[in-house]
């Protein structure tokens, strides 16, 4: 039953991870325009992201452009274009896994070791995964603290964190939650099929006993 949860939850927080990684892969509130210094007035937000930049006019209109081409990008912004989409591969791939190592339930000996195979596979998916979204994550939000407080950058070219990337470090998060659970999952699967294969103990019972008896004193009596 405590494997049964383990494999639910393992997989709930693991599809939560998925989504999330693909919401953050296509949402633009990357890097977001910084209001410093004595601008109160504030008419538009600029929204940087990795496939388009949008800029929203006093919470009225928005308009959102696709990047004309990749080198208009920064280094960070070009690097987790190909990380975000290799980890949303990952962690659907993981959560395909997870799926196919729930289906049989009892099964015998070979195909219980086989079945911890596969979840230890979808566990080591969804660490990688994880793993891989947080490189483009902390990578990006570096490259934004840096430049903030760096003051040979121009005002109106600092910009601060989105909520792409606060999300991207919970779904990151959940993807290596979800892994730890089938990883721990499969030992529980290890120690119980261990356990219930293993030989009983033979005791001699009370007749066996008295056979023996019987034969050692036959055997005494014959040599006399």
């Amino acid at each position: 039953m405590v494997s049964g949860a383990l494999q639910i939850a393992g997989l709930l927080v693991g599809g939560i991870g998925m989504i999330g990684t693909f919401a953050v892969t296509g949402m633009p509130q990357w890097r977001v325009s910084a209001f410093i210094e004595n601008n109160i007035i504030v008419f538009e937000t600029i929204w940087e992201g990795l496939w388009m930049h949008c800029i929203r006019q006093a919470n009225i209109r928005m308009q959102c452009k696709v990047y004309d081409s990749v080198l208009a990008l920064s280094p960070d912004l070009q690097a987790s274009r190909g990380l975000m989409c290799a980890g949303s591969v990952l962690s659907f791939l993981a959560f395909m896994v997870a799926i196919i190592g729930m289906k049989c339930t009892r099964c015998a000996q070979s195909s219980w070791q086989a079945k911890g195979y596969i979840i230890l596979t979808a566990g080591l998916l969804f660490i990688l995964s994880g793993a891989v979204e947080l490189i483009p994550v902390c990578w990006v939000a570096n490259t934004i603290i840096s430049d903030f407080y760096n003051p040979m950058v121009n005002v109106a070219q600092k910009r601060e964190l989105g909520e792409a990337l606060y999300l991207g470090w919970v779904a990151a998060f959940c993807l290596i939650a979800a892994g730890a659970i089938f990883c721990c999952f499969c030992r529980c699967c290890q120690k119980t099929r261990n356990y219930g294969y293993s030989a009983p103990t033979h005791y001699p019972t009370h007749s066996q006993h008295l056979h023996r008896k019987n034969e050692s004193s036959y055997s005494i009596s014959q040599y006399v």
